[in-house]
């Protein structure tokens, strides 16, 4: 829908012509977010400055009945920021300060446009830390980390963007300014609305402010590595790991094509000749640490696995994390468009899933690799195409991951465990919740939006 001259006049008003960006060249950036295969073009991308921009934004969205998508980074890997229906893309990366950082109550305020990253930071600089870790952590802002609960490397052992939230401020759709829960690691008045806007992607309200949980900040950490000859015995190395009674702070995994992948791309010197590589590690007090970095690589030897290296230095460390943070680069080498795809099993079923989407792959024709966090069974299988002009290998590849989702419901997970269901899962959402449930989200989404402005098309349209 194009916007009206007066909408834009309006929108001018409130933010700033500066701060209204409306020419073709602008909105380009603005059709997509890191997710391929979805482009939208929206019709205006505004900067709000503050809470009562955004406010007064959403409220003239609501009345003139135009659509609005909240976006920060845009670094999203399930097109949530894709405008579908046009309308305003609402960038909240002008609101970027770090408010508070309190030692004494573990928490900080931040505004959304703030990175994942500099929050880390400011929270390391007075010894604590910020335990949400996406893999794009340098340039995902906080916002957009609550509103798809991303999760990241240390879910396992601290949990997810959900159990850090405890407050936040929100503008409904139509103006008004909540805020829910506070400073408070106890509070139950009320239906909890912040856990229900952590994870709700844009569709419900915009957050303009959050209060989120630290911890202090480990005393050391370490990390390990396990070559196996197959997956299927890197899975039994994680059940001994759990079994031994060892939640590690880090237990990743990679398959052999992603071994490979990441060797051509960053020459860790890994062994091309495994079948998984597990990467493994902890953090705490050092004498904890090297105990605990010692029954995992004994489960792994008794799992079967070829050789177990535990890092002797800090550098050595970092080499092997970034060969996990630099599995998708490295895949993305290999083609034009990379489709990153995120499900999640059972911890004890990964290498079946695995195989799973191995026979998938073989009966579209095309190769999908897969890595991820073998310690809460959420895993990345990621397939590779020259082009998306290639429209019959996008048809393939976009029907192996049909059956990859169906795959994971029908072993007891879910078709996403931290990217979010945007555009790119919507199509799989009724399988995994049911009609009841989808049409409660749907009241839900009535409640919050009556006029349907928010992120149309999305969860709960």
């Amino acid at each position: 829908m194009a916007l009206s001259t007066t909408v834009l006049a309006e929108l001018r008003g409130i933010v700033g012509p500066s701060h209204v960006h409306d020419a073709a060249g602008d909105l380009v950036a603005y059709a997509r977010d890191a997710t391929p295969l979805f482009s939208h073009r929206p019709d205006a991308v505004v900067f709000p400055a503050d809470t009562a921009e955004v406010a007064a934004v959403l409220a003239l969205a609501t009345r003139c009945g135009v659509p609005v998508v909240p976006r920060g980074a845009g670094s999203n890997l399930c097109a949530a920021t894709v405008p579908l229906r046009g309308g305003i893309v609402l960038v909240l990366t002008r609101l970027n300060a770090i408010l508070e950082v309190s030692a004494d109550e573990l928490l900080a305020r931040v505004q959304p446009g703030v990175t994942s990253a500099a929050l880390a930071d400011a929270a390391a600089a007075r010894g604590l830390l910020w335990v949400p870790d996406p893999g794009s952590r340098t340039v995902a802002t906080v916002g957009g980390t609550i509103a798809t609960c991303a999760g990241g490397l240390r879910g396992l052992k601290y949990g997810v963007t959900r159990n850090y939230v405890l407050g936040l401020e929100a503008v409904l759709p139509t103006g008004e300014v909540i805020r829910t829960g506070g400073r408070l690691w106890k509070d139950v008045a009320g239906y909890d609305l912040t856990r229900l806007l952590t994870g709700s992607e844009g569709t419900l309200a915009v957050i303009t402010e959050a209060t989120v949980a630290l911890l202090p900040a480990p005393e050391s950490t370490n990390t390990g590595v396990a070559y196996f000859p197959t997956l299927a015995d890197a899975g039994e190395a994680v059940a001994r790991v759990i079994r031994a009674g060892v939640v590690p702070a880090t237990l990743e995994f990679l398959d052999r094509a992603c071994i490979g992948a990441v060797e051509d791309f960053a020459h860790l010197g890994l062994r091309t000749d495994a079948g998984a590589l597990l990467l493994f590690g902890d953090d705490g007090p050092p004498d904890l640490v090297a105990t605990h970095l010692d029954r995992i690589g004994a489960a792994c030897v008794e799992a079967g696995a070829v050789e177990v290296t535990t890092a002797r230095e800090v550098a050595q460390a970092e080499a092997l994390l970034a060969a996990r943070r630099c599995a998708l680069p490295a895949l993305s080498r290999r083609g034009g468009v990379t489709i990153l795809e995120d499900a999640t099993v059972p911890r004890p079923r990964i290498a079946e899933m695995v195989d799973r989407i191995d026979a998938i792959a073989a009966r579209h024709g095309v190769a999908i690799a897969t890595f991820g966090h073998a310690g809460d069974g959420n895993l990345h299988p990621t397939c590779v195409l020259d082009s998306a002009e290639d429209h019959d290998a996008v048809r393939r590849a976009e029907a192996a991951f049909a059956d990859v989702f169906a795959a994971a419901i029908e072993l007891g997970g879910t078709i996403t465990g931290e990217h979010g269901v945007g555009a790119a899962k919507l199509p799989f959402l009724a399988a995994r919740l049911g009609d009841d449930q989808l049409a409660l989200l749907r009241r839900i989404k009535t409640a919050f939006d009556p006029a349907g402005i928010l992120n149309p098309g999305k969860l709960g349209s």
